[in-house]
């Protein structure tokens, strides 16, 4: 595969700042995303370029074949890329090429040949009620610094009382709590409002009466003990301390339990598409996953309980 920086020319260069700067300022993706997605059509180019033998240019895309796009994913598994790693890099590929045709440049189907690879079905895990409270009370029996265990507490319990992910409760602010529903950013941007139920709001206002530094109003909300923007890795950390001394599964993370809001809610009757507003979902078929997880929790309960089962 021929070095990055030599594998396109100056023309086709351009065409992917291009699609770049649409990708973060139109589409609004994720930072992470658009980092994956600039690197998979690098190492695309890369491929192209040794089969061409020099820079690819605007006339080796047109030439392009659905052959050399097979070739390059058969590259990329035998790698020892997983299904799901394949598909982001075949959606990558599809972006690029449908902005290319957007903008006039080319026209190719040689995409259009290719079957997006079957990707496993999984469900979320979610933990019991008994075990997500748990999880959020003992908490406080892990830290010695009464702050950092306040911090952390309303950390978790924003992720199980409103179902935010860890990423979006950690950028909350303090002008994001004024009111008794928060105002939450999520992926590509999307703005969404959730209620900050009582639990939630009292574990959040402890944490902000030991809390040692200055908030400012606009400023991240929590904070690490040298004052700086919390990292998820000291909470995930956190619930990894959680999982030993509570025998909780491995499956037991910071976004499990956001499948537990999602799950918990479900099972006591909530409706499915009050829950995708408040997850942030963009399509209902997505929330939907938590019907298979509430199907599958009453059916083990069945199995478990039924003299039969």
């Amino acid at each position: 595969m021929v070095d990055s920086a030599f594998a396109t020319d100056e023309f086709v260069r351009a065409q992917i700042g291009a699609w770049q700067r649409e990708l973060l300022s139109v589409r609004r993706l994720a930072d992470n995303t658009l980092e994956a997605y600039s690197r998979d059509l690098d190492q695309f180019m890369g491929f192209l370029a040794g089969h061409a033998g020099g820079p690819v240019s605007l006339q080796v895309l047109k030439e392009l074949r659905g052959a050399d796009i097979r070739a390059f994913m058969a590259q990329r598994r035998n790698e020892s890329l997983g299904s799901r790693s394949l598909a982001r890099v075949l959606s990558a590929l599809k972006s690029f090429f449908r902005f290319l045709e957007r903008e006039g440049v080319l026209a190719s189907e040689a995409l259009d040949v290719i079957r997006t690879p079957k990707l496993p079905k999984s469900l979320p895990k979610a933990l019991s009620v008994t075990e997500a409270r748990g999880a959020i009370a003992t908490t406080a029996e892990m830290e010695d610094k009464p702050w950092v265990a306040a911090r952390d507490m309303a950390v978790l319990s924003l992720c199980y009382g409103t179902g935010l992910r860890i990423s979006e409760a950690l950028a909350l602010t303090r002008a994001d709590l004024e009111s008794a529903v928060i105002r939450v950013t999520g992926k590509g941007g999307k703005v969404r409002m959730v209620p900050l139920i009582a639990a939630v709001r009292g574990a959040i206002d402890r944490y902000l009466e030991l809390c040692p530094f200055s908030l400012g109003a606009q400023e991240p909300l929590f904070r690490g003990e040298k004052g700086g923007v919390l990292s998820p890795r000291l909470i995930q950390k956190r619930v990894v301390q959680l999982r030993g001394a509570l025998g909780l599964p491995q499956s037991a993370t910071p976004h499990a339990l956001r499948h537990s809001f999602a799950t918990h809610l479900l099972g006591a009757g909530g409706d499915l598409r009050a829950i995708q507003e408040l997850l942030g979902h963009a399509s209902l078929s997505t929330t939907q996953i938590y019907t298979a997880v509430d199907t599958g929790r009453l059916l083990d309960s069945y199995r478990k309980a039924h003299p039969r089962g």
